[in-house]
C-alpha cells in the first residue's frame, strides 16, 4: 500500500471505516467468535517461519525465500491478532485495516502510547509489515533470486521484532 494512503488509514477515520464496511460486505473479512486453538496456531506458524528464515539465511544462497518466510511470520501473527479481536481476514489489506482501527491509538493515555511505542505498534511497525508484503511479492513472483544480504538480515530482524510484539500484545489481552 502506498505510504499516503496508508496514512489515512492511520487517521482512523471514514476511510478506514468505510474499507473495513467494504471487506466486511464481500466477506473478505468476517466476524467470528474468538478461537485460541487458532489464535496459537497462527503464533506457532509464525514462530515456525522464523525458524524457517534463520535455518535458510545461513545457506546464504536463497535470500528470496527468507524474504517469503518474513512477510508470512508478520501475516501470521497479524491474523492472530485479528483473530483475538474477532475477526478472521482472507486479505492482507482488509487485515491491516484491523490491526489500524483496534491496535493503533485505541483508547489509550499518553503512558500507554509510550509503552505501545516500546511494545507494541507504531506506525513505523505497521509501515513494515506493508514494505514487507512488497518485498515478499517481488521475492515469490519475479525472476530475481538475489537479495542484499544486509537489507534481507534487516528485515528478518524486524520480522522477529513484530512477532514478539504481537506475541506480547496477545499475553496481555
Amino acid at each position: 500500500m502506498e505510504e499516503d494512503k496508508l496514512n489515512e488509514l492511520l487517521k482512523q477515520g471514514k476511510v478506514l471505516n468505510n474499507k473495513i464496511n467494504f471487506y466486511l460486505k464481500h466477506k473478505t473479512l468476517t466476524k467470528q467468535t474468538v478461537n485460541n486453538a487458532e489464535i496459537e496456531g497462527h503464533i506457532e506458524k509464525a514462530e515456525h517461519n522464523l525458524e524457517f528464515t534463520k535455518a535458510i539465511l545461513d545457506l546464504k544462497q536463497f535470500n528470496d525465500w527468507v524474504v517469503v518466510g518474513c512477510y508470512y511470520s508478520i501475516y501470521h501473527i497479524a491474523l492472530a491478532l485479528s483473530l483475538k479481536k474477532g475477526y478472521f481476514s482472507k486479505n492482507h489489506d482488509a487485515t491491516l485495516c484491523i490491526l489500524i482501527k483496534e491496535y493503533y491509538k485505541k483508547d489509550l493515555s499518553q503512558e500507554d502510547i509510550e509503552l505501545l511505542n516500546e511494545i507494541y505498534f507504531d506506525n513505523e511497525d505497521v509501515l513494515i509489515y506493508t514494505q514487507s508484503k512488497d518485498e515478499r511479492e517481488k521475492a515469490s513472483y519475479s525472476t530475481q533470486i538475489l537479495f542484499d544480504e544486509k537489507r534481507v538480515e534487516e528485515l528478518r530482524q524486524k520480522a522477529n521484532l513484530f512477532v514478539r510484539k504481537g506475541q506480547n500484545i496477545l499475553k496481555n489481552i
